[in-house]
């Protein structure tokens, strides 16, 4: 029987001083918070996100197109979550549900809202034609590997990331369910990998792109100090598509975007043209 047993009250209230380091981000209530009105840049594809696992998905995304000389450019302004900015008035009317990254394309007759991560890949693989095979099996793959990390990343970034990481305490209860379902997820991605050089096949997708955020930088130690905890390294075709997928130039150029942690040459506050990112990466030591 464990000491200081939780009892759930009869009937729930939000307590915010609870919730440990990223309380702030979540609500039990949608909607905004303040009056604020969303930058605009030049171009005509406008992200607002952060560089967190899902904001780096669309960052690597755009980089890609502009790496194959799609008319991709883009400007990517910062929503710093931990401060609130997803709640204020004008990124509610680009996305209701207050999570980044959000996406407005101003090319039309009409701007087109996206949101959702996935829906974003897939809005961009369609736009410009690449990333994602236009029909039969190969299209399916890439959908069943897509849709399996937006099933399967909460269990990393919100259950076995927030209580290893980030929760007040520490409850073994809590890391040890989230820790078995990380490894039998990378167990899962290690099978595929073995018999595949990208997720969906052979082909690099919009699948290796989603995942490589979250899975990727969690066998390169680059998420939540885990590296030695999940003996990461026993997953050695994870490793091995990790590591390739990080010597992508676009991959280089879009993780760095919209972030503002880790070494001086990782950290682009806010992009509006390539030569934002030259700088910032020209300063990675040789």
């Amino acid at each position: 029987m464990m000491e200081n047993q939780y009892i759930p009250p009869k009937v729930w209230t939000h307590d915010a001083e609870s919730g440990g380091k990223w309380a702030s981000v979540n609500r039990p209530v949608s909607g905004a918070t303040h009056e604020k009105e969303l930058p605009v840049g030049k171009h005509a594809l406008q992200l607002y996100s952060m560089g967190t696992p899902n904001g780096q998905k669309v960052t690597i995304m755009l980089e890609e197109l502009l790496a194959l000389g799609k008319d991709a450019e883009y400007d990517a302004h910062m929503i710093n979550i931990g401060e609130g900015d997803q709640f204020s008035s004008g990124f509610v009317d680009i996305n209701p549900n207050s999570k980044i990254p959000a996406f407005v394309d101003y090319s039309g007759a009409e701007p087109e809202t996206v949101f959702e991560s996935a829906s974003i890949l897939v809005y961009l693989a369609e736009r410009f034609g690449v990333l994602l095979p236009e029909e039969g099996s190969k299209r399916t793959q890439v959908f069943n590997w897509l849709f399996w990390l937006h099933g399967s990343a909460p269990y990393l970034g919100g259950g076995f990331g927030h209580f290893y990481a980030y929760a007040p305490e520490k409850f073994e209860y809590a890391i040890n369910r989230f820790t078995m379902e990380t490894k039998r997820q990378l167990d899962v991605l290690d099978k595929q990998l073995a018999k595949n050089q990208f997720i969906a096949g052979d082909e690099y997708s919009i699948a290796d792109i989603a995942t490589w955020p979250w899975y990727g930088n969690l066998v390169l130690g680059n998420q939540y100090e885990a590296k030695d905890f999940l003996q990461v390294d026993d997953y050695t075709h994870v490793q091995r598509w990790a590591k390739a997928i990080l010597a992508r130039p676009a991959v280089q150029r879009g993780r760095i975007v919209n972030r503002t942690h880790g070494e001086e040459w990782e950290q682009l506050e806010n992009r509006h043209s390539a030569t934002d990112i030259d700088k910032v990466l020209a300063l990675k030591p040789e």
